[in-house]
């Protein structure tokens, strides 16, 4: 059995290895093994290069570093060495992933609050594989994508005969998480009255089925998520109160990517290791690119810089990403003067705005109400409501 050897301190042209948490790598420098105790899942293999290059094969990442790469080596290093978990190396993400993974060890409900795009379904994900339910189902619900007229079959479901065209029962999404977690993404889109059947589902633990007589026990762990303030909506009456308290036993908040930049390499190495192609090579950002996607703002977040990092792997032609690959989009908005209106009116005008630019840049409505991060029937409803006072969105844009 091979003796742990210390990795050197401090290595050149890895500036902060020696103090990197490498607790499931084996690690190679050279022809030097740093194995550690325990067995390792994974490998990760170094050497000095004039040029920087990343290759996967299996279980193993090949790292060729450059001396300008070491941050980007670090990043694709802990990315690497756990796929499973949400990238992070901003010090307020680190430790809000270290709460969620401690709220997972209890049986409590969990609330995810935060802007589209920041993450709010991989912590979710870290809550469940952090619980003793890790083994069961997680079954992942958007609540804005359900048919409205379908809500309460497809979460609680529904008997044979039920309704017109319930050929056969149907068990539905809550009874399909049974001893595992449900996790209800726009939660705040869900109608009033299956808010009132949700609730008793936490408050009994059990399930009454559309057209059923006798409710059904089940074992679930209730995990809500959001983009809207929630405790907004209830005092707006849009949400139940009763509700809103059953599930923020543990309310978890997610932040804007621009409120941590230390995150935008490792969540771009995360994102790029899934993309390594089948000679095994990892799409490779240089510096020149590193230093662009460092100074964007990112006000679409995560997945603002996913499309920009797909877009890039559609235009380059080898593994190695380039600024002049990065497309981005940094179009200022329309600006219409609202001096001289109310509060009120200048709200109304802002969200027509909003809406008048998503409608402008998206291939489609459902996409539009994506990126709003409303659901389709919720954006019908507001373009009807201004075509009824006079202002068309679509009309908005110059």
């Amino acid at each position: 059995m091979s003796t742990p050897v210390p990795v050197p301190s401090p290595l050149p042209w890895i500036p902060g290895l020696a103090d990197w948490d490498r607790a499931d790598l084996e690690l190679v420098i050279g022809n030097q093994r740093f194995p550690g105790p325990g067995l390792k899942p994974r490998r990760l293999v170094l050497h000095e290069a004039a040029t920087g290059s990343a290759r996967l094969e299996g279980n193993t990442l090949h790292l060729a570093v450059a001396p300008e790469d070491a941050e980007w080596a670090l990043a694709l290093a802990s990315a690497f060495a756990r796929p499973d978990r949400p990238a992070a190396a901003d010090p307020a993400s680190c430790d809000l992933l270290k709460l969620a993974a401690r709220v997972g060890a209890s049986p409590t409900s969990v609330l995810i609050e935060g802007p589209t795009g920041t993450g709010k379904e991989g912590l979710a994900r870290l809550v469940h594989q952090s619980s003793p339910r890790r083994d069961g189902p997680l079954v992942a619900v958007n609540c804005a994508a359900l048919a409205e007229q379908m809500v309460e079959a497809t979460l609680f479901g529904h008997e044979r005969g039920a309704f017109t065209g319930a050929h056969a029962a149907s068990p539905g999404l809550i009874r399909s998480a049974d001893g595992g977690t449900l996790f209800l993404d726009e939660v705040a889109e869900l109608p009033l009255a299956a808010q009132a059947k949700l609730l008793r589902v936490l408050q009994e633990r059990e399930v009454l089925a559309v057209g059923a007589t006798r409710p059904v026990k089940v074992d679930v762990r209730i995990i809500a998520a959001g983009n809207r303030d929630l405790a907004a909506d209830v005092a707006a009456g849009r949400f139940r109160a009763d509700l809103y308290w059953r599930l923020a036993v543990f309310p978890l908040r997610t932040t804007p990517l621009a409120e941590r930049p230390a995150d935008i390499m490792v969540i771009a190495a995360h994102w790029l290791l899934g993309r390594a192609g089948g000679d095994g090579l990892v799409p490779w950002l240089t510096p020149c690119a590193r230093a662009r996607l460092n100074a964007h703002a990112w006000p679409g977040n995560v997945r603002e810089l996913g499309n920009v990092l797909d877009r890039a792997l559609v235009l380059c032609d080898g593994p190695d990403i380039s600024a002049r690959h990065l497309l981005i989009d940094t179009r200022a908005p329309v600006e219409t003067s609202s001096i001289g209106l109310p509060l009120p009116g200048q709200m109304r005008l802002a969200e027509q705005e909003s809406i008048a630019r998503a409608l402008a840049t998206s291939a489609s409505r459902r996409d539009a109400a994506r990126r709003l991060g409303i659901s389709e029937r919720t954006l019908r409803y507001k373009l009807a409501a201004q075509r009824g006072s006079g202002r068309d969105a679509a009309t908005m844009v110059q």
